[in-house]
């Protein structure tokens, strides 16, 4: 089991950019993803990553604008999210898998789960 804190949210306008951490309390051999959750909406699957970040698994709605990495040297992920809209507007949390699953988008496959990070964008 690992703890995952996020940080980087904000109130931002439409067209910025904002980059979210999670620093990983341990090493984590699993793969590490985003999701989110907008006010009276289900939880979504944003991005995941494999252990060596070699596969990666974005969902369609992000693909050209969000950009998943992470550093297993420093135990973090992050994300890079440019060309924010207002659609965008959610709690961001970060999860981890047991080690070596690939970085699915279904919410039951991963274990541990941070507290979250607000991304608000205007318009």
């Amino acid at each position: 089991q690992v703890q995952l804190v996020e940080s980087g949210g904000g109130l931002v306008q439409a067209g910025d950019s904002l980059r979210l951490s999670c620093a990983v309390s341990k090493h984590s051999f699993g793969a590490l993803a985003w999701f989110r959750q907008a006010p009276g909406k289900d939880l979504e699957f944003v991005v995941g990553i494999s252990y060596l970040g070699r596969a990666t698994n974005y969902a369609d709605f992000v693909k050209g604008r969000f950009t998943i990495s992470r550093d297993n040297t420093k135990n973090a992920l992050y994300l890079q999210m440019n060309s924010l809209k207002p659609e965008d507007t959610a709690m961001y949390y970060c999860a981890s898998t047991r080690p070596f699953q690939a970085p699915a988008q279904t919410k039951n496959e991963y274990d541990d789960w941070g507290q979250g990070t607000q991304v608000t964008v205007s318009s």
